[in-house]
């Protein structure tokens, strides 16, 4: 089983997937790997002979300790995608995971930050520095064009397009999409273009956001760098780097964006997966609604 688990996480590298999903997805199978241990005689797992009771048992296993349904519909959907990568490769006779139900659970609404809230973040870094400067083309890129934090980790030279206003984005499963900047983020990128040389060392090449000593920022990198904003404006826990991915949607589609023009930015490979923004939109409508029509009933 552990060879194949790491056969199996060199596909999911090579599909392009964040370093914080293919992580998930190794923890959870390693999780399942020494659950799986007591029904083996030795330390080797043999994939074939893992049948559905077993899966069963584990889920079991994680509800009686406390994990509540978005986990367990997590850690489900990783075996049901591990397993059919076992049975297109021939590993296993049958698929034990193939009708492993998935735990239902209520989604909740992602968090956003207001566009005055969302003003205050953007200029917070302090612009005579060249690490200011390097900050706030982070974060104004986020926020004009609806960015996940690997996306703009491995952003190239290359793929910004000031004279066209566009970037060029290689997504999950390298899929491409090109998503308009604002112009905002047009000047504070261009700000960042005449500082990047005081980045550079030998250890630089073309990524676009590097680091102190010269290297491409990593994704963790920037989330802790983003982080520390983030928490000057949060009044509240529970935001996060991906709090100003969540707000570029929210805030296009309650100034009347088309959701399917939403769905391509975000590069969502599914409308419903955009569709979670409606809601935080129709809320807020609701709110306004509520506390401006004269024939609202406040009481009620």
């Amino acid at each position: 089983m552990q060879k194949i688990i790491d056969e199996f996480v060199k596909i999911l590298i090579s599909r392009g997937l964040s370093e914080h999903t293919i992580t998930a997805y190794k923890k959870d199978l390693l999780q399942l790997q020494k659950f799986l241990s007591r029904y083996f005689d030795d330390e080797v797992i043999d994939v074939d002979e893992i049948t559905r009771l077993y899966l069963r048992d584990f889920l079991r296993y994680l509800s009686d300790n406390h994990r509540n349904n978005r986990t367990l519909a997590r850690k489900a959907t990783t075996i049901k995608i591990f397993f059919q990568f076992c049975e297109k490769n021939k590993y296993i006779s049958k698929n034990p995971a193939s009708k492993l139900s998935i735990p239902k659970f209520e989604k909740k609404l992602p968090k956003c930050f207001s566009e005055k809230e969302m003003e205050e973040l953007l200029n917070i870094p302090d612009l005579t520095s060249k690490f200011g400067i390097r900050n706030r083309a982070i974060l104004e890129l986020i926020y004009s064009s609806g960015l996940r934090i690997s996306e703009i980790a491995n952003s190239r030279i290359g793929q910004i397009d000031l004279a066209e206003k566009q970037i060029r984005i290689i997504g999950k499963g390298n899929k491409e999409r090109i998503v308009p900047i604002s112009s905002k983020a047009k000047i504070a990128i261009r700000n960042y273009m005449k500082t990047r040389d005081q980045f550079r060392s030998r250890f630089s090449d073309d990524t676009f956001f590097l680091s102190k000593s010269g290297r491409p920022l990593s994704s963790n990198e920037i989330r802790e760098i983003l982080s520390r904003y983030l928490n000057l404006v949060a009044k509240t826990k529970g935001y996060s780097p991906h709090t100003i991915r969540h707000s570029f949607a929210t805030h296009l589609l309650a100034r009347g964006a088309d959701l399917r023009a939403v769905q391509e930015m975000l590069g969502h490979a599914n409308l419903s997966t955009t569709e979670i923004y409606t809601h935080l939109t129709i809320k807020d409508l609701k709110k306004v609604y509520e506390q401006a029509h004269p024939r609202s009933n406040k009481e009620d």
